[in-house]
């Protein structure tokens, strides 16, 4: 049996907006992918209307201001003006992989993150801990994360990887570990487990159980839940990797808090392929690439890809505007980044 490989859900983005005011053609797609499906379907179906509309989103009051139109006397539809007040929201999380022995791959890695740059690594094979960012080598916690990882996250997951394997072959156990802190004290923990590619369990810290999506998953839900495994992973994110994140983006903040904005490239293989936009080495996330057609925004026949990390700590994204040889022969096409640092607006073109 091949083993899955299952995708770690996409972080969030540092910063949780509690008013957000946008003027003039926002994409659903944009404002899905920034903000999350919750805000998502606040955007209004039809063109043309001025509307109010307001959700409680993560606890905190979301207020969203669309204004649409087919056309306007003035020519405006290229500005567009976003006004945020922040709650900073810093996470640190620990991504982890068990692999059944007898592979060319570790059977346990593991890969700590503080608002999606890494800060550490570690695997069965050279079984050391590399630190890779300031923030977390100004700590001294080489022997603590060495501790962490061995002592904590390998000898569970791997025993857990046993546990969960009900047949011969090559199997994988992912967990992603993950606590959160806002401005205000607030705190938030995460735990999800993928088994072979696919979600086997989640913790709900709420009602202190697990969600077992798969009745394979069952088995081991009912004798966590027994042996108050769930007591000790609340602790685990709500009290240790707070305690470790208030830490680390002390040592962090002026990396955390840099602003930088994008290099913004339009390329083409040839006439037969898609444009792509290309912006890379922003940083924070959050970032929206438009596209104008003869100055006109254009929103059809484009696909936004996810926003990806760089080597150094930022970020880069890319749009794909498929047209044919004929339009671009014919128009003349432009695209930009909108970058939100903070409170700040930026258009790079």
């Amino acid at each position: 049996m091949r083993a899955g490989v299952w995708r770690f859900p996409p972080t969030a983005l540092h910063w949780t907006p509690r008013i957000a005011v946008f003027l003039l053609q926002l994409e659903k797609r944009w404002i899905s992918h920034i903000f999350g499906e919750a805000c998502a379907r606040l955007y209004p179906p039809n063109v043309g209307g001025i509307s109010l509309n307001k959700n409680i989103y993560f606890n905190k009051l979301v207020l969203i201001f669309v204004f649409e139109r087919k056309t306007f006397s003035v020519k405006i539809r290229q500005f567009m003006l976003m006004v945020f007040i922040f709650a900073a929201t810093h996470y640190l999380q620990f991504l982890l992989t068990g692999v059944t022995p007898g592979t060319s791959f570790p059977e346990f890695s593991a890969v700590g993150q503080l608002d999606g740059e890494q800060g550490g690594y570690y695997d069965s094979t050279i079984r050391t801990v590399i630190l890779k960012a300031d923030w977390v080598k100004k700590s001294k916690d080489t022997e603590h994360w060495k501790m962490m990882t061995q002592r904590i996250f390998e000898d569970q997951q791997l025993s857990e990887l046993k546990e969960m394997s009900f047949c011969a072959g090559v199997h994988t156990v992912q967990w992603v570990y993950r606590c959160e802190l806002d401005d205000d004290g607030s705190k938030r923990g995460y735990m999800q487990c993928g088994y072979d590619g696919e979600d086997f369990l989640s913790l709900d810290l709420n009602s202190l159980s697990w969600i077992a999506p798969v009745p394979q998953a069952l088995i081991t839900k009912h004798k966590w839940e027994e042996t108050g495994h769930v007591l000790f992973q609340k602790h685990f994110l709500l009290n240790e990797c707070i305690g470790w994140l208030q830490k680390y983006v002390e040592y962090g903040r002026s990396t955390l808090e840099r602003k930088v904005p994008p290099e913004v490239s339009l390329f083409q293989k040839d006439s037969s392929f898609p444009v792509v936009c290309h912006a890379t080495g922003f940083f924070p996330k959050a970032v929206m690439i438009s596209w104008q057609k003869n100055g006109e925004e254009l929103n059809e026949d484009v696909e936004l890809r996810e926003t990806v990390p760089n080597q150094d700590g930022t970020f880069q994204k890319r749009s794909i505007l498929t047209l044919s040889p004929e339009e671009l022969k014919n128009n003349k096409y432009t695209c930009g980044s909108l970058c939100i640092l903070f409170s700040l607006f930026c258009r790079f073109s």
